[in-house]
C-alpha cells in the first residue's frame, strides 16, 4: 500500500471525526459514517431535527485554496446528490423525508458549518 493514500486516509478519518464530534455538540444525532456506494460517498449522515443530513467534510491546512467551504463544486454536488437518493432507498425512508446537504469546514481558523450548502443536483 502506498504511503502516502495511508496517511491521506487516515488524516480525512481523523477530520471526519473531529467533524462528527462538532455536530454531535450542536445538537446533530449521528446516524452513519463514511457511506459508500457506487454513485459515490458521503462522510456523515446525521438527523438535526425533522432533517436527514448529508454532510460533506472539507479540510484545508491552509488559505491558500480557498475557503473550505467553497471547495465543494457542482460535480461533487451532483455525486454527493445522487449517492443520497440511493441512501434514501436503500436505507427505506419515505419520499417525504426531509433533506438537507450540509458543508462543514475545517481550517487553522476553526470549524464553519453552512447547513443547506447547496439544493439536489440530479
Amino acid at each position: 500500500m502506498k504511503k502516502g493514500v495511508c496517511s491521506s486516509k487516515a488524516v480525512g478519518n481523523q477530520y471526519e471525526a473531529l467533524a462528527a464530534e462538532y455536530l454531535q455538540k450542536e445538537g446533530y444525532d449521528i446516524i452513519e459514517r463514511n457511506f459508500h456506494c457506487r454513485q459515490g460517498e458521503i462522510d456523515l449522515v446525521a438527523r438535526d431535527g425533522e432533517y436527514l443530513c448529508f454532510v460533506e467534510v472539507k479540510y484545508r491546512a491552509s488559505g491558500a485554496f480557498g475557503n473550505p467551504l467553497e471547495a465543494v463544486a457542482p460535480g461533487k454536488q451532483r455525486r454527493i446528490s445522487r449517492t443520497a437518493l440511493y441512501y434514501l432507498a436503500v436505507k427505506g425512508y419515505e419520499e417525504s423525508q426531509a433533506c438537507r446537504f450540509d458543508v462543514l469546514g475545517i481550517s487553522p481558523e476553526g470549524i464553519c458549518l453552512m447547513k443547506n450548502a447547496f439544493e439536489y443536483r440530479g
